[in-house]
């Protein structure tokens, strides 16, 4: 991803996500300028697509919406913050293909987990990527997942 991305990005994520957890620019900026080298996006003849978000995190710490990557100098957890794919580009795979592309850096940088919160019923497809729901949250965990607003379950893969 380059900052001349973020507009796509953007407009991916409106017409990807419910009102209630649509983040703003401001938040998508810090975003990428936390973490650029873990900020991926794929183009096709039109331009940007998809994207992914994703910064080094430890299993059980949960990102609320809108909240800053937490880094973490012991990190052994790939969080992956945020996937889209625009509806012209359904159906190619560009969604598994980004998350398998980050995985596989996780992997060389020894990473042991990554980590998501699934929402708008997207249980099934990160299910299908290897992921399985996590209950064992703590209650400042509880709560940050609680600020998606709507149904949201998170989701940890081992990498190894």
């Amino acid at each position: 991803m380059q900052a001349r991305d973020i507009p796509a990005v953007m407009s991916i994520q409106e017409e990807s996500y419910a009102p209630e957890v649509l983040e703003d620019e401001a938040v998508i900026r810090a975003r990428f300028a936390a973490c650029p080298q873990l900020a991926w996006v794929a183009e096709d003849d039109q331009g940007v697509c998809a994207y992914l978000f994703a910064y080094h995190s430890r299993v059980g710490k949960v990102t609320p919406l809108d909240g800053e990557f937490q880094h973490h100098t012991e990190a052994d957890c790939l969080y992956l913050h945020d996937l889209a794919v625009a509806r012209r580009a359904g159906g190619r795979g560009i969604g598994p293909a980004l998350v398998r592309n980050n995985l596989e850096q996780a992997r060389t940088q020894q990473l042991r987990y990554s980590a998501l919160v699934s929402v708008q019923e997207s249980e099934a497809f990160w299910t299908r990527m290897g992921y399985a729901a996590h209950d064992e949250l703590d209650q400042p965990q509880a709560t940050n997942l609680a600020s998606y607003q709507i149904p949201a379950i998170y989701m940890v893969r081992e990498l190894h």
